[in-house]
């Protein structure tokens, strides 16, 4: 097993095998849980209500990673308090103070902008507005260092190997995908984004598809998700950077009223260890710069 350095900050901890097996990596923006407490007491929502949001477990999922030659780059800092995955200029004016209205964003319009107003079925998180010096702090904190580190990886990782496949990882509330799932089809348990082809070249997107399909999953495309900021911020095929989004069923590994893992936690975090070590292995991922 590869040897693991593993550098912890407020807002992100970085496991790095010292020798990286190829140019894969991994990344968790929402299963961030340290909660502040200053926080949770601003906030109308208990504690299992604010977590609704969260991808809560999927670090754990992935926590193979490193050990088999992949850095994993996750969050500490919680979705529901700042959104790794939008643009630092996401800010809602209906829940920050002195934000002039600003373009129609369907994010921010439904209350998950950087800042949330809103956790998972459309519960607002507080009694009134952040003053923007707030929302600033937090931006400095938590969203720079992240997106520092997680450029700096990408950037370090397609100068070693000529290009980086990112693997942003996340989870998916069960009706979410209910809802989107049309009569007569199998339900996606895994939504691969890929933007439509624009974040990650084909080979790339068809390899990531093969491993999760390869473990008896089934694997839908970009409905209902995507991809966002990350996906559209750091997916550049062209100069050999592929983000490819991976949204997994809550319901295959969690309570999700509760926020507890399931008694086939374990197992089914042994099969993701399954599909990782496919996609991290050297001849695994096919590899064009498209």
């Amino acid at each position: 097993m590869p040897e693991i350095a593993t550098q912890t900050t407020e807002a992100f901890v970085l496991h790095r095998p010292v020798r990286v097996a190829g140019p894969v990596i991994f990344a968790s923006p929402h299963s961030g849980r340290d909660y502040p407490k200053s926080f949770l007491a601003q906030a109308l929502l208990d504690a299992a209500a604010i977590r609704s949001s969260e991808d809560a477990f999927v670090d754990e999922l992935f926590d193979c990673a490193p050990g088999l030659g992949a850095p994993l780059l996750a969050a500490r800092v919680p979705r529901a308090y700042l959104d790794l995955n939008r643009a630092a200029d996401e800010l809602d004016p209906a829940v920050i103070e002195g934000i002039n209205r600003v373009p129609h964003n369907p994010r921010v319009a439904s209350g998950l902008g950087v800042i949330p107003r809103v956790v998972a079925g459309g519960r607002a998180i507080y009694r009134g507005k952040l003053p923007l010096a707030e929302a600033e702090a937090r931006l400095r904190r938590y969203w720079h260092p992240y997106h520092q580190a997680l450029a700096a990886l990408v950037e370090e990782t397609r100068a070693v190997h000529g290009q980086a496949v990112l693997i942003d990882c996340h989870s998916m509330p069960h009706e979410a995908i209910e809802a989107h799932t049309r009569p007569g089809h199998n339900r996606p348990e895994v939504v691969l984004g890929d933007r439509y082809g624009v974040a990650a070249g084909r080979e790339v997107m068809e390899r990531i598809e093969a491993a999760f399909a390869g473990a008896g999953l089934r694997v839908g495309r970009n409905a209902p998700f995507a991809g966002a900021y990350v996906a559209q911020a750091y997916g550049r095929p062209s100069r050999g950077v592929h983000v490819v989004q991976v949204e997994i069923d809550r319901a295959l590994y969690m309570d999700e009223v509760r926020v507890e893992p399931l008694a086939g936690f374990e197992a089914f975090r042994s099969l993701i260890a399954g599909v990782v070590a496919e996609l991290v292995r050297p001849s695994g991922v096919a590899l064009a710069a498209e």
